[in-house]
């Protein structure tokens, strides 16, 4: 039995494309995740290993997305009764971890049967509880797993359960069998089961034979529990087994659970701020597509409490460049989008009024670096290096997203490098949103732009200042000039 509400792959930290530590750490400080993981967490370590663990591991199948989706619209619905199947399945787990660990089979033994009996009084619980709050959830994520608790661990089979744990505690004695092999050591072991409470089993009611140790002889005395372990070796690996079971699919549903519950949290968070948010539309990776509305960084939410919006249209896209002025939301744009993209991809919802998005195989980012202070490498070397780290793992369909990439050199040699890398990340096939100062690359682009180039740069008002909204636009030498002209002298320049 499995809980099943992220899919099939289940495990929040292997549901989608691998990434490479390094780069998931860039992809983390680039677009300011903490932020994201902490506000799902509110405090619970696990909850934020798990948070991180599914963000950082996309999924690729529109399908499988809208299966968690799903689910997380259910969770949405029904938060009391989402924290509470989490606190019991949390519950079972702390519980079974506190049982004495022993290596001896009797001890494995005593050890499996003590959580199974846990267990069964958790899994009652769950039942219970599912059965009860049942008709308020309508995804297949939550009908197979009510259904698999009402079907397979119904009363007569806990009840059923129960009495074999009982018996399987020896508390009235072992009864076993065996025959003596070469040098007279046991061999063909056979184990039966317990006599009852103050009997025999009939079979055995005939023979007076008995063997009594004398308390004098030490090592008779350490026999006797070796032959225990022996005769309850068996046993005690199907136990241990059961146990196993029952312990791996109890811990798969706190994490699975904590997942959403994580959810939860950030969806309140966000709310709370009057900040919009919405289950997003994945579109197939062959649509390039990037719309948008109302699209915000959560990150910069959360720090600040507030946030300012953007929209976006971008289809059959693979280049977006994006120039304007300073502190115009151009990086906060970036980040939210790139956000947007991961959040979508692990099923939850995204930070905007409306999202649409075509599932990306893989978010990459380059962002600008401060000086290395260690002096090991220039700035240009290192950007060079994370550039070719990002171009050893990208594929077609990946996402890449730089902001202000190779502005460390000069403009002329800056506008060569990034012209040539966005030429051959076309080639690949990937879709790739570039934020940049470097006039001159952004004019060479607007003259003989690759296929499926979107420019869009900084608005402003009347008076010059920023609107932190991105419009459809060529990029202009003297946007930079003109803002700092306009906020200096409250004016706009002449014509």
């Amino acid at each position: 039995m499995r809980p099943r509400l992220l899919g099939a792959a289940g495990d929040p930290a292997r549901t989608g494309a691998d990434l490479a530590e390094d780069l998931a750490d860039d992809l983390a400080e680039d677009l300011r995740l903490h932020h994201l993981w902490t506000a799902m967490a509110r405090g619970d370590e696990r909850l934020y290993a798990l948070a991180r663990a599914a963000t950082l591991a996309p999924l690729t199948d529109p399908a499988a997305i809208e299966h968690r989706q799903r689910v997380l619209s259910d969770c949405l619905r029904n938060p009391g009764t989402v924290r509470a199947l989490h606190r019991l399945a949390a519950e079972a787990v702390d519980a079974e971890q506190k049982i004495f660990r022993g290596g001896r089979p009797e001890a494995l033994l005593n050890r499996s049967v003590r959580t199974l009996e846990l267990a069964c009084e958790s899994l009652r619980d769950l039942r219970d509880l599912a059965a009860e709050r049942a008709p308020a959830f309508r995804s297949a994520g939550f009908a197979e797993l009510f259904g698999s608790l009402r079907a397979e661990v119904d009363e007569d089979y806990l009840r059923t359960a129960e009495a074999l744990l009982g018996d399987l505690r020896f508390d009235h004695g072992i009864i076993a069998a065996a025959r003596l092999g070469p040098g007279n050591k046991s061999t063909d072991l056979r184990l039966y089961a317990p006599p009852g409470k103050g009997r025999a089993p009939r079979r055995f009611r005939r023979t007076g034979l008995t063997h009594t140790v004398p308390s004098e002889h030490e090592e008779n005395w350490r026999a006797l529990p070796a032959f225990r372990d022996l005769v309850l070796a068996d046993v005690a690996r199907a136990t241990a087994e059961s146990a196993d079971h029952v312990r791996g699919f109890l811990r798969a549903l706190r994490d699975e659970l904590g997942f959403y519950v994580g959810c939860l949290n950030l969806a309140e968070t966000l709310t709370g701020l009057g900040l919009p948010v919405c289950l997003p539309e994945p579109r197939p990776a062959g649509d390039r597509t990037l719309a948008a509305r109302e699209l915000y960084d959560p990150g910069l939410a959360l720090r600040q409490g507030r946030a300012t919006a953007c929209d976006v249209a971008a289809a059959g896209t693979g280049l977006i460049v994006i120039t304007g002025a300073n502190r115009g939301g151009k990086s906060t744009f970036l980040r939210g989008a790139g956000t947007a993209q991961l959040m979508m991809q692990c099923g939850m919802f995204v930070p905007a009024r409306e999202f649409a998005a075509s599932v990306a195989d893989g978010v990459f980012t380059h962002f600008k670096r401060a000086e290395d202070r260690s002096m090991t490498s220039g700035k240009l070397d290192e950007e060079l290096a994370r550039m070719s780290a990002v171009v050893d793992r990208i594929r077609p369909g990946s996402l890449v997203l730089c902001n202000e990439s190779f502005s460390s050199t000069s403009e002329r040699e800056g506008a060569e490098i990034a012209a040539e890398i966005l030429r051959a990340l076309g080639d690949l096939g990937t879709r790739t949103i570039f934020v940049t100062h470097l006039y001159d690359l952004a004019r060479r682009l607007h003259d003989d732009p690759p296929a499926g180039t979107l420019f869009l740069r900084t608005e402003h008002d009347d008076t010059g200042a920023p609107t932190y909204r991105l419009v459809p636009g060529a990029p202009s030498p003297t946007a930079r000039a003109m803002a700092i002209y306009a906020r200096v002298f409250g004016a706009p320049p002449p014509p």
